[in-house]
């Protein structure tokens, strides 16, 4: 199959859909890759390293669209790259179309087939491809949220491990999954007063075994949401919905409640977020400030890591990026239920039921 990696063009995203080793992989497979110029100079690999891994360099992703079939990225196809697309092209990348309808409806237009990253599944029901950038954006969420309570940034002036003789930052962390779990790890890490907070009593008992008493866990009920928004100096949003839009879990009247200062780290933002005052920023305008509180909700966080989180995305994309180019997305759609569970828009209609949902389309089973 021909395989194609433009370069990503969303406001400061440097990751790369195939880095050099994922290229020689494919290309001992029998498939050739078309790689954009510069695709991957934000991780450090220039034309040369893809040219050594087996792949062909094109001048433009007109010409990278043209050549292939399968798309490989990161993040979703902004509207110049919708516009390329074809019913013959198969998109392989993250989407997130549950916040995003005018997308959804590109993506309907062009007739291609998009497989969503974050909607891949695994045999345990985990989310395999977005588990990587969770894991990321959850250890992130600790490192921006310590950063922005330091006075110079507006914060609270707070540090979250605090002193002997001083009390440490209190961490209010809302979803107990994979983010929730690797943004309890970094904040316990800097000796915060750290919170989870999950709707699952299992996960609950989980994480409990998991860290003993390093932290604390709480049943996310409204009256404790409330309760840990008003007492934290730091909220982490890490819940998901797969598929769906993130549910608005702190008002804006919960908002105020907060001290001023106080930091809200938004990971749901590509879902939607789950702070009612959240919108989406870039890293290049990464925070704006609501009744007092610092909100931090940039839609590409691991793209600020972009060399550790490039090779971790790999890591977790390249089988299934062998497996659509060597059996074509029908058969490997129709071979692997987990795969399938990744199809989020084909032939003009949504094909996945949380999404359609979510925009109020018609769903296409």
């Amino acid at each position: 199959m021909r395989i194609g990696v433009p370069r990503e063009i969303k406001n400061h995203e440097y990751r790369v859909g195939l880095t050099p080793p994922s290229v020689t992989e494919l290309a001992a497979a029998g498939h050739e890759v078309f790689v954009e110029t510069g695709a991957g100079l934000g991780i450090d690999f220039d034309d040369r390293d893809y040219v050594r891994a087996g792949a062909t360099i094109l001048p433009s992703p007109a010409e990278v669209f043209a050549a292939t079939e399968l798309i490989v990225k990161v993040k979703e196809p902004q509207p110049a790259e919708i516009a390329l697309l074809e019913p013959r092209h198969i998109l392989f990348t993250y989407l997130h179309l549950a916040a995003d309808k005018p997308q959804a409806e590109g993506l309907m237009r062009s007739g291609a087939t998009c497989i969503a990253y974050e909607t891949v599944t695994s045999p345990s029901g985990a989310l395999p491809l977005l588990k990587p950038m969770s894991e990321v954006a959850g250890r992130m969420a600790i490192q921006v949220g310590a950063h922005y309570l330091e006075k110079e940034q507006g914060g609270r002036g707070i540090l979250l491990g605090g002193v002997p003789g001083v009390r440490p930052g209190r961490v209010a962390i809302l979803g107990g999954g994979v983010a929730g779990l690797n943004a309890a790890q970094m904040a316990v890490g800097q000796r915060a007063d750290v919170t989870i907070y999950d709707i699952s009593n299992d996960r609950l008992a989980e994480l409990d075994t998991y860290f003993g008493s390093q932290i604390k866990t709480v049943y996310a009920s409204k009256a404790a949401i409330a309760a840990a928004v008003a007492n934290a100096h730091l909220v982490i949003g890490a819940v998901l919905v797969p598929g769906a839009a993130a549910p608005k879990l702190v008002t804006r009247e919960m908002l105020k409640t907060m001290k001023r200062g106080s930091v809200v780290v938004d990971i749901a933002i590509d879902q939607g977020g789950c702070f009612e005052t959240s919108h989406p920023t870039t890293h290049d305008d990464p925070v704006f400030e609501v009744e007092g509180v610092i909100h931090y909700c940039v839609a590409n966080m691991p793209g600020a890591v972009a060399r550790t989180s490039a090779f971790a995305l790999n890591n977790a994309t390249l089988p299934f990026v062998l497996k659509i180019a060597n059996l074509g997305a029908e058969q490997a759609l129709k071979a692997d239920p987990h795969l399938a569970r990744g199809l989020n828009v084909a032939a003009g209609k949504i094909r996945h039921a949380a999404v359609a949902e979510a925009l109020a389309l018609p769903y296409s089973a």
